[in-house]
């Protein structure tokens, strides 16, 4: 156990021999919608999740030029995407009800940010973290901009080459960061999660702690990281895995969330601290069943 591999995320410490840091992801399954927001952010304080975390993006920005006025069919009738981008976002008064109610519910928000603006939004609200999506990991100017805030940033490492993490490790500095393994297949197939490239993520950053940021169906994968050491785990949220949006597939609904929780709980208590011992409640059975002594 390294005592240097953890940080300080609002009031918890994440890292080598802390609770697994259960991030509930939102993202954009809201559907622009802050009362279904609200929902989930309720639903993942009775689940037990440590934080909830949105996406924040300037749409103008994010979304090249040539696929503004391509047309698609949304819940709200057949719009250009940059209108259906601008839909989804959450703007200063949506963020400002969410933080009211996160504080009410006694859980904590963050932002992944998709460019530098959303930075300085964010920075309007006491958010404990910034967290780089997968698709930003060479965007080395908008990690700089989230690190030189003074919170922890956790970088994803899906659809990454290990050079383009060596790289991104390099440029913004190993301290205060956090490192999420990572496949951005939504959702991914079990043989392409790779989870043991936690273990090879430790072993090459012993300093840094090392998580899962997961997008398949089922629980058992993200329940085989915690097994396998990661100090944090993301999943994505939702309240009906048939509802409309991208990531719905992908999403843990809140049933699903309070037994994968519970069952992380589960498994930090049974992994022990790996010393061999005899319990007191073996006792009756060593002097039953033993024969020889």
């Amino acid at each position: 156990m390294n005592p240097k591999r953890k940080i300080k995320i609002g009031e918890r410490f994440v890292g080598d021999g802390e609770p697994t840091y259960v991030i509930a992801e939102i993202g954009i399954n809201h559907n622009g919608s802050v009362e279904l927001a609200k929902k989930m952010i309720a639903g993942a304080a009775t689940a037990g999740a440590d934080a909830v975390k949105f996406q924040k993006r300037t749409p103008e920005i994010c979304v090249p030029k040539d696929q503004w006025y391509i047309e698609r069919d949304t819940p709200w009738g057949r719009m250009t995407y940059i209108d259906y981008r601008y839909k989804v976002e959450f703007g200063l008064d949506e963020y400002a009800e969410i933080d009211r109610f996160c504080k009410e519910h006694k859980i904590r928000w963050f932002a992944s940010c998709w460019d530098e603006p959303s930075v300085d939004f964010i920075e309007q609200f006491d958010v404990p973290a910034y967290k780089a999506p997968s698709a930003s990991l060479t965007d080395i100017e908008l990690l700089k901009k989230m690190k030189s805030t003074g919170k922890p940033l956790m970088i994803s490492t899906g659809m990454s080459t290990m050079e383009e993490i060596e790289n991104a490790v390099d440029k913004i500095g190993e301290d205060n960061l956090l490192i999420a393994h990572a496949t951005s297949t939504y959702p991914c197939k079990v043989e392409e999660l790779n989870l043991r490239v936690i273990t090879t993520l430790q072993n090459k950053y012993p300093n840094i702690p090392i998580g899962y940021s997961g997008h398949e169906v089922g629980l058992a994968p993200t329940w085989a990281a915690v097994t396998l050491g990661a100090s944090f785990v993301e999943r994505h949220i939702t309240l009906d895995r048939a509802m409309w949006g991208t990531d719905q597939a992908a999403s843990v609904e809140i049933g699903g969330l309070i037994r994968l929780i519970s069952n992380i709980r589960d498994i930090e208590n049974s992994l022990g601290d790996g010393i061999k011992k005899v319990y007191e409640s073996e006792m009756s059975s060593r002097k039953k069943l033993r024969r020889i002594q």
